[in-house]
């Protein structure tokens, strides 16, 4: 069967011993059970560096040893292959069902992969992006994962939408700026988790201060403490500030996430910070 068919479920599933209206459906629900975290990375604002977060949390969350999924769903600006210096690679299939790309104990999989150029542009509509993130939720090969980190694309429309309603029992991390202008934006996407009922883990506050390459210091360049705001009215954990490091820019250009190549730099402490409690959850 190639990838965008549905077959009807014949009756009950044997495998999970539940009704299904496709096979697809079914495909999902096991895919899904052998995921015990569903981190969901998030923002109502572009630009905040959400997809560095992503990549850069699910890469240090595998650098401890965890076997991490990575799903990008920014359809119309897949920036992860390039983030992991993947730009060339294909995933394989395997009894019809696609295989993530592998870097260690880290799958990737990313609608960059599928396409023929990578400036080509995905002019979709709602219908057909909702359909292509179901099937890289349930025709790829994850298997057993500790992680499952997703990176949408900003705002509140289709994609995080259909991820959430997919994947009822995933947590969000939401990427703010130390600036008003983007907390507020932020904000929209803790409303829209609290109208989904969805589960909030934590804020993250990206760009917060500018770590000086030569002597460390770390210098507020922008407003501070928009994230630490969000989350005392919001009620949620604020769960670490990240700051800019020439670092995350080299590692980001060169493919090679910040927290591994920059083990040192203040971005990959910080972060080192962001994932001790989910890793004392374990």
């Amino acid at each position: 069967m190639a990838m965008g068919e549905e077959k009807s479920c014949s009756g009950d599933c044997k495998s999970c011993g539940q009704h299904h209206e496709t096979d697809q459906d079914c495909r999902l629900k096991l895919a899904l059970s052998k995921i015990r975290h569903k981190l969901v990375v998030m923002s109502g604002k572009g630009g905040v560096g959400k997809s560095t977060v992503a990549v850069n949390l699910a890469a240090a969350l595998a650098l401890e040893g965890k076997n991490v999924g990575l799903l990008d769903v920014d359809l119309h600006g897949p920036s992860v292959p390039k983030m992991l210096h993947l730009e060339n690679q294909r995933p394989a299939s395997e009894n019809e069902m696609l295989l993530p790309v592998a870097v260690g104990n880290l799958k990737v999989m990313s609608i960059g992969f599928l396409l023929n150029n990578p400036d080509d542009a995905v002019i979709w509509r709602g219908p057909a992006k909702i359909g292509l993130i179901k099937q890289l939720l349930s025709d790829v090969v994850w298997g057993d994962l500790d992680y499952l980190v997703i990176d949408c694309p900003p705002g509140t429309g289709d994609e995080p939408l259909s991820i959430c309603q997919m994947i009822p029992d995933g947590q969000a991390v939401l990427v703010t700026t130390p600036q008003q202008v983007a907390a507020s934006d932020v904000a929209k996407s803790l409303n829209f988790c609290n109208q989904l009922g969805y589960k909030v883990l934590g804020i993250i506050e990206n760009m917060a201060g500018f770590v000086c390459p030569k002597c460390g210091e770390i210098t507020e360049i922008f407003s501070s403490g928009a994230g630490e705001e969000l989350a005392a009215r919001f009620n949620v954990k604020l769960l670490g500030r990240v700051p800019i490091d020439p670092a995350v820019c080299r590692g980001g250009d060169a493919g090679t996430p910040f927290v591994h190549s920059f083990a040192d730099s203040a971005a990959a402490k910080a972060f080192a910070e962001i994932i001790a409690p989910l890793l004392s959850e374990e």
